[in-house]
């Protein structure tokens, strides 16, 4: 028996409109985000209580200017909203309109009205506007539109009792019939949506049938022979689809005019707003970048500093939690399983959140005050030379704390390439989980001492190969731009919204959805990877391995008088060699051997694609240098410098240890990453494209930097 579909509200507004704060008024913690069909982007749905105690479900759709779309995100509205057929036609619409911007944005809401849709009409921003000496006449508007008009605020919770109780009435009442169009079409669009309405039994009023005359080619939902329909009915008439278009807008705006001069009751204050004279600084061609960086640096220091606390709390739950564990259960495979295998996976999951919580909270802050808007406005030309976008910069430069929260950020671009592409290139800004790696590496290259008393030489290399990985990403993106096709515009199209005090709650929904999405989606599959790195480490291929081996160490043991702990690193360091990871590493030998490195080397790369620093506790295992869980960077540095190659040459050479440091600039060892950009692009193509670019960059740099110091 087929289930009745749920009467559905879609939140409908221009970007900035303050859609989601209303959103989260109505509908709370019950919400979920899903996609869009065959598309990547965001699809936020929730449930909301009406005055009589009945439910309905609420669908936020994008953010869009117009039925006359320039992005993937605007498209999905008229896709949506032109088919009366798609599973998320909506039976009503809240549309969210800016009081201070209300006449740019009454332009969508009058196509949608057209359309013969059920609307209520909540405006916003009434406070902001007072402030300006804008004061709304609802009952005037509300004549002038022949829809129901509300004053909302999203950010306080006023207006959404008296929102829930006309949800309500167009709930239960019936579908009004066809009104008078807004838009007077001419001639030429009467006839063709005529003759469409004649052969297309589907099309139900004439704008729709005009919309579909200007986008057949783009709609997925028509088919075959309704688009060879409609382009022999727009031949025959000579429809002109971009003049037309451009007709329709200027008439809409022309019929605006004269109704928005009679619905305020005072004029508006011709004084310069406060949000101009902040923006005559914050957008300066100077001052502007300035304070745009000096932003973004608290924000990278809150993200690196604030975190780590919080990080080391919960990595360190987790050692004394595995400590317990293994102290109190059986030895045995499962015991293995569950304490190195299953919660140092959980571990790497939780371990993020901290990250993910901070830099989603301050950039949520610096969106709901209306700043993330102007970055987008300065950035977005140079940006966008390189095919990026104005917002791509902040996932840059918060990718030099950590490349999974910087990821998740460029759900703010709506450009479907530009985020791509940024989500491409964001991984190779150097992390601060390369640290670990830069700090041991750069001791075989650089000595500690000081250039002219001030200038410290490791620091500069330091410097150094973090100016590499920002050259590198730029010149990937500007690659991709190049290589990766799409119909979308990439011209600036952004309304700069008047700087307003955050709304705490809206940006508390906003850090919860992104912490649960990472967890749920991304954390999946960062376990199961994590099981199957803790079976290639801990099994051998060799029977009876465990026996032998221990007989090894015994012997050694006596042999050297080694302590306690010295026997078990040892016995870490054979274990490791002769499992499916070292057999790998062995493996991967002849390949990675043009690079400067070894079997052991490789054994490292293997395990450090669960995070990069356990490049450092696979090398003490590897030496004997401390357990794996107490890495002493000297100690192994130390070990490392006397490692003899076969030829009696030093192992770690100033050329390997250069190869091996522009490895881990380029190369993509970070299975997290991996998760997270699944999770982004619903897909397994773009991880995988990313990860062999990257890998190549990796290999051809590392061997170019060996051979060129060999």
């Amino acid at each position: 028996m087929s289930q009745t579909k749920p009467f559905t509200f879609a939140l409908v507004g221009n970007p900035n409109a303050g859609k989601s704060s209303i959103f989260n008024q109505l509908t709370g913690l019950r919400q979920k985000v899903g996609n869009f069909p065959g598309v990547t982007v965001d699809k936020k749905i929730g449930i909301a209580s009406l005055p009589d105690g009945s439910e309905t479900v609420i669908v936020d759709l994008p953010g869009t200017y117009s039925l006359y779309p320039n992005s993937q995100d605007e498209r999905i509205v008229l896709n949506i909203l032109s088919n009366p057929k798609d599973n998320n036609y909506p039976n009503a619409i809240i549309y969210v309109a800016d009081l201070t911007n209300l006449e740019r944005h009454l332009l969508l809401f009058t196509q949608i009205k057209d359309l013969n849709i059920p609307l209520i009409l909540c405006v916003g921003m009434i406070d902001v506007a007072a402030e300006q000496g804008v004061f709304l006449d609802k009952e005037k508007l509300t004549e002038s539109l022949s829809t129901r008009v509300l004053s909302v605020n999203g950010r306080t919770g006023e207006g959404i009792k008296e929102l829930k109780s006309e949800m309500l009435n167009l709930k239960t009442e019936q579908r009004p019939p066809q009104y008078k169009m807004f838009f007077q079409p001419n001639q030429v669009e009467i006839k063709t949506a005529e003759q469409l309405r004649l052969y297309l039994p589907e099309v139900e009023n004439t704008y729709q049938a005009i919309l579909w005359a200007h986008h057949f080619e783009h709609l997925p939902f028509l088919s075959n022979f309704q688009k060879v329909t409609i382009k022999q009915v727009i031949e025959t008439y000579k429809f002109e689809d971009l003049r037309l278009q451009i007709v329709e807008t200027l008439q809409r705006f022309d019929r605006l005019q004269p109704v928005l001069q009679n619905i305020f009751l005072k004029p508006v204050n011709e004084k310069i707003s406060l949000t101009d004279r902040i923006d005559r600084i914050v957008t300066h061609a100077v001052a502007g970048p300035v304070i745009f960086f000096t932003v973004l640096f608290f924000i990278f220091q809150s993200v690196f500093a604030l975190a780590s606390f919080p990080m080391d709390g919960i990595e360190k739950l987790f050692l004394e939690t595995n400590d317990i564990l293994k102290a109190n259960l059986p030895k045995g495979t499962f015991t293995d399983l569950l304490t190195d295998g299953i919660l140092a996976g959980l571990s790497g999951v939780l371990v993020f959140i901290p990250q993910i919580a901070i830099l989603f909270l301050l950039i949520s802050l610096l969106e709901e005050v209306g700043y993330m808007a102007r970055t987008v406005y300065m950035f977005d030309r140079i940006m966008q030379k390189v095919g990026l976008n104005g917002r791509s910069i902040v996932s840059l430069v918060s990718g030099g704390a950590c490349a999974i929260p910087a990821i998740m950020s460029t759900r703010t671009i709506s450009n479907w390439k530009e985020r791509l592409i940024t989500i491409l290139v964001t991984p190779l800004i150097s992390c601060s989980a390369r640290l670990p790696v830069y700090a041991l590496l750069v001791g075989f290259v650089v000595p500690d001492e000081m250039i002219g008393g001030i200038f410290n030489k490791q620091g500069l290399v330091f410097t150094g190969l973090y100016l590499l990985s920002i050259v590198s990403a730029l010149g990937a993106a500007y690659v991709f731009k190049k290589i990766i096709k799409s119909n979308e515009s990439t011209f600036l199209a952004i309304e700069l919204p008047e700087y307003r005090l955050p709304h705490w709650k809206n940006i508390g929904f906003t850090v919860y959805e992104k912490v649960k999405s990472f967890v749920l989606e991304a954390g999946k599959i960062i376990m199961i990877v994590s099981i199957v790195l803790w079976f290639l480490a801990s099994f051998s291929p060799i029977q009876g391995i465990e026996q032998t081996l221990e007989v090894e160490t015994l012997k050694a043991t006596t042999a050297n008088n080694w302590s306690e702990q010295q026997a078990a690193d040892y016995m870490a360091s054979r274990k490791l060699e002769t499992s499916y990871a070292g057999y790998l590493g062995k493996a991967i030998e002849p390949i990675i051997a043009p690079l400067g490195f070894d079997w052991k080397i490789g054994i490292a790369l293997i395990s450090s694609f669960a995070a990069r620093e356990v490049f450092v506790g696979t090398m003490a295992t590897i030496y004997s240098i401390g357990s794996a869980g107490e890495e002493d960077t000297m100690g192994i540095r130390e070990r490392m410098k006397t490692e003899m190659r076969p030829n009696g040459m030093p192992m770690y050479s100033m050329s390997t240890a250069l190869s091996l440091l522009i490895f881990y600039v380029f190369a993509l060892q970070c299975m997290s990453t991996l998760a997270i950009v699944k999770r982004e692009t619903k897909s397994w193509k773009w991880p995988i494209v990313q990860f062999m670019f990257m890998g190549f960059l990796a290999y051809a740099g590392s061997w170019l930097v060996f051979n060129l110091f060999n």
